[in-house]
């Protein structure tokens, strides 16, 4: 009896308490951590952010390596121009990035001198950030963006591996969409080293991620 009833108040609450953490970061939301300063000045490296999973439709686990590739239902709504994602990295599907939709399936894109154009129409683009006076890549030959795919890029123009050199992110390969940064600490590269609470960015927690 002592042991029916141990199980029953202690091992089924926290077995169901870890299948509803496990469906809630499968399906609902997930938290992320920025390692790079691709997204710069938006994210900073050590900010922790959270990350809609179903706002795209839901995406069925490790469908990609049972029907060749990734798998969704019940979508919502598509990726559109200015969204930040986390998505599957095309040149290896063990990492995930995370960058801005600049460009959809079937419209054409192309870089002029660091000018965005989109089916030949110039494009307001407040994200773009450039440390250096011209980027080092200034031109993207006129691409037109594959049925269910998305040309991405880092805010950070001059630091960011993106569509402009790998190609174009599959839909159904998308994660989410980033929408708060929940902690923002030390980066990467001092974790290891002492830290004390001013390492911390207050200001950063809470905000939402445009």
């Amino acid at each position: 009896m002592e042991k029916k009833k141990f199980i029953k108040e202690y091992l089924e609450p926290i077995a169901i308490a870890i299948l509803i953490a496990l469906f809630i970061r499968t399906f609902v939301v997930q938290a992320f951590k920025i390692p790079s300063s691709s997204m710069e000045p938006t994210l900073l490296v050590g900010d922790h952010l959270l990350v809609n999973k179903f706002i795209y439709g839901i995406r069925i686990p490790y469908s990609d390596r049972i029907f060749g590739k990734s798998k969704k239902f019940w979508e919502w709504e598509k990726p559109r121009r200015g969204d930040v994602i986390v998505f599957i990295y095309p040149k290896d599907r063990s990492k995930d990035f995370i960058k801005r939709v600049i460009a959809t399936e079937g419209e054409v894109v192309k870089i002029i001198r660091n000018k965005i154009y989109i089916n030949d129409r110039l494009q307001d683009d407040p994200w773009g950030h450039f440390s250096m006076p011209r980027s080092s890549i200034e031109d993207y030959a006129p691409a037109k963006i594959p049925q269910g795919c998305l040309f991405v890029m880092g805010d950070n123009r001059d630091n960011s591996q993106d569509s402009r050199f790998w190609g174009f992110v599959n839909i159904n390969d998308v994660k989410g969409k980033a929408f708060i940064i929940y902690f923002s600490g030390p980066d990467m590269l001092n974790i290891l080293r002492p830290w004390d609470w001013s390492d911390i960015k207050w200001m950063r927690f809470g905000k939402f991620i445009h």
